[in-house]
């Protein structure tokens, strides 16, 4: 996670640099919207693995796994 704690830290700098009034270059926010996107990314796939390890336990006592019964759809970005 020290990459992903690294890429937070660059996008709060790119966020205070833009409300400078230097603002940020256009490559700037270039990388500024790909960090955001990849912390998204990161973050969706979290929480489907998380999601997947979840099982009920229905009332006729068989036990479903959400990830096997919902999780196993491609994933849409």
């Amino acid at each position: 996670m020290a990459g992903m704690e690294e890429k937070i830290r660059q996008i709060n700098a790119l966020y205070h640099k833009s409300k400078t009034p230097a603002g940020l270059t256009e490559e700037e926010k270039a990388l500024q919207q790909a960090l955001r996107m990849e912390f998204i990314r990161s973050v969706r796939a979290n929480v489907k693995s998380q999601l997947d390890q979840i099982s009920i336990v229905e009332e006729d006592n068989t036990v479903v796994n959400l990830g096997e019964k919902y999780g196993k759809t491609p994933q849409k970005h």
